[in-house]
């Protein structure tokens, strides 16, 4: 673990602190929903933090299980830029803020992590993980004393690779035993039965840094935290995905002035990406590998990423049968294993009076996906539908409609937004979401033929044409009002009841009025331009298919 205790580690980035400055005093005047802020008073050597309105948005659906990756600590080379990021429901890293730390001390992390909580409205995680070090992990602790905190394996994987050299060069086969080893345990005693035996094989019994891993096991190997959410479809397959972001984007060569840029780059990149895949969502069929109505009904409300999860569990239960092994009034207990696996048989307990099932592998738990194991009690008791309490909002293709509050398994209602419809409807990150969402059904529609996308296109168009219209006129009134409050405030200056303080109140009112209106418009509009890109693409698509048909005909 590192335990750089510095109390103090300063960094000068020169000319590009300024910059960034500037770059962030202009976001936020030009975007009442970014958030930025900076410690102490000086603006220099201060550390910095800043999200935008997008990912402040994405926390409410997806915050369920945070990323902090501060892994610049132990890579001078790298610029002291540390990220906040999540994972959607298309299984794609999202993010929900960023630092730069030009003036690190004892402190630093905690102004940080009460700083994040703030911009997001004092609602915290199910689980964080966090690099493995001292001061990190004491923030946490802190900060956010209910969040079930882990280490990054993948962080401990890197720093075991540098620590032992020597074995990974010698023994080419190591680090895929590492891996086998903590990664698919299914059980405590199969790990530390695994881990013995590894060490023991390549005599590293005595080495200090093993020993150290093995004694903090329960903070990073995967069977040990189970029985909380973090949002891994897979331990086998799943690398550092949370820190992947800025995967490609930054380098150890970045300037701040850089950084901004590139900023940008991934964040566009990202939104586009999710668009991408909310479209092939909505716009293509699945296959369906068995019968079963909880296949097409799992098709018809997982995002095209999840449901491939869900089945391949439910096809596996056709090889995992389950076989009953005690009866107790409602509750009845199964033994569920694979053909030819049976050492390795888990026991799930069903209430069928409440419809609800228990599983010692807490797939469920771990990753909101149910697993093969309760899905094949499920099919020995006949239970055609998966139950509502199985399907996890933050993975279904309706995980950003709403206020979020359904997508945090265990969350306390305490900390959820308000459940006022009006407060939901002032949002604009409300409002984007549900015009994305209706916007989304002229695609799906427009793109079944040529005629039907005429159609849509044309209304598409048309309601473009009126959203420019209704900002020129909101801008015209808005000025208009201005003039003749202060025309009404200067003829009647004697007689009226409002001070020029509270007119200028008013007039600062609609000013802040006139602006979201612009950035809605502005929002509005960039959704537009996205569909029509879509939908010349599906008629470019289309027009292939109608050529190649008439070729077809010819021949």
């Amino acid at each position: 673990m590192n335990n750089n205790n510095n109390s103090n580690r300063q960094r000068n980035l020169g000319p590009g602190v300024q910059y960034l400055l500037d770059y962030l005093k202009r976001t936020q005047s030009e975007n009442p929903g970014f958030f930025y802020a900076i410690e102490g008073n000086n603006e220099q050597c201060g550390n910095v933090f800043w999200t935008d309105e997008t990912s402040r948005a994405n926390y409410t659906y997806f915050g369920d299980t945070v990323r902090v990756d501060t892994s610049y600590r132990t890579d001078r080379s790298k610029i002291p830029f540390i990220t906040f990021t999540g994972i959607n429901h298309h299984a794609q890293p999202v993010l929900f803020g960023c630092a730069l730390l030009l003036n690190e001390s004892d402190n630093t992390f905690v102004w940080l992590l009460q700083t994040w909580l703030q911009s997001m409205s004092g609602r915290t995680p199910v689980s964080i993980t966090i690099d493995p070090d001292r001061l990190i992990q004491m923030a946490v602790a802190q900060v956010l004393p209910q969040t079930r905190n882990r280490f990054c394996r993948w962080s401990i994987f890197r720093q075991t690779m540098e620590k032992l050299t020597n074995v990974y060069q010698t023994n080419p086969t190591f680090d895929l035993e590492l891996k086998k080893c903590v990664n698919e345990a299914d059980t405590v005693e199969e790990f530390d039965s695994c881990w013995g035996a590894l060490l023991s094989r390549y005599y590293l019994m005595e080495n200090e840094w093993l020993q150290f891993l093995y004694n903090i096991r329960d903070q990073w190997v995967p069977v040990y935290l189970r029985d909380v959410f973090f949002g891994e479809l897979s331990t086998v397959e799943w690398n550092d995905a949370l820190s992947l972001f800025f995967d490609g984007f930054l380098s150890a060569s970045t300037t701040v002035q850089l950084l901004i840029k590139q900023y940008e780059k991934a964040v566009s990149s990202w939104n586009e990406k999710e668009l991408k895949d909310d479209f092939d969502t909505c716009n293509t069929t699945p296959i369906l590998r068995t019968p079963s109505p909880m296949e097409k009904q799992a098709a018809n409300l997982y995002t095209k990423r999840i449901f491939m999860k869900f089945q391949g569990e439910l096809v596996e239960t056709l090889a995992n049968p389950a076989t009953i092994l005690d009866e107790s009034g409602a509750v009845t207990t199964y033994r569920v294993a694979k053909f030819g696996e049976e050492h390795k048989a888990h026991t799930v307990r069903f209430n069928g009076f409440e419809m609800k099932a228990t599983c010692s592998c807490q797939m469920f738990d771990f990753s909101g996906i149910i697993c093969r194991h309760v899905l094949s009690v499920f099919r020995a008791k006949n239970v055609l539908m998966l139950p509502p309490d199985y399907v996890l909002r933050r993975w279904t293709r309706n995980a950003k409609t709403g206020s979020g509050e359904e997508s945090m398994p265990g969350y306390a209602s305490s900390a959820s937004p308000s459940n006022n419809n009006n407060s939901n409807q002032e949002s604009p990150m409300v409002r984007h979401n549900n015009l994305r969402q209706e916007a989304m059904k002229y695609v799906e529609e427009g793109a079944k033929s040529i005629h039907v996308y005429n159609v849509a296109m044309n209304a598409l168009q048309e309601a473009s044409k009126r959203l420019a219209v209704k900002n020129k006129t909101s801008q015209g009134i808005s000025e208009a009002n201005g003039r003749n409050l202060e025309m009404h405030a200067v003829e009647n200056q004697s007689s009226s009841c409002l001070s020029r303080e509270e007119k200028e109140k008013k007039m600062n009112e609609l000013s802040g009025e006139l602006e979201r209106t612009n950035e809605r418009c502005e929002v509005y509009r960039a959704i537009l331009l996205a569909l029509f890109r879509d939908m010349e693409d599906q008629k470019l698509k289309l027009s292939v298919k109608v050529q190649n048909a008439r070729l077809s005909l010819k021949e």
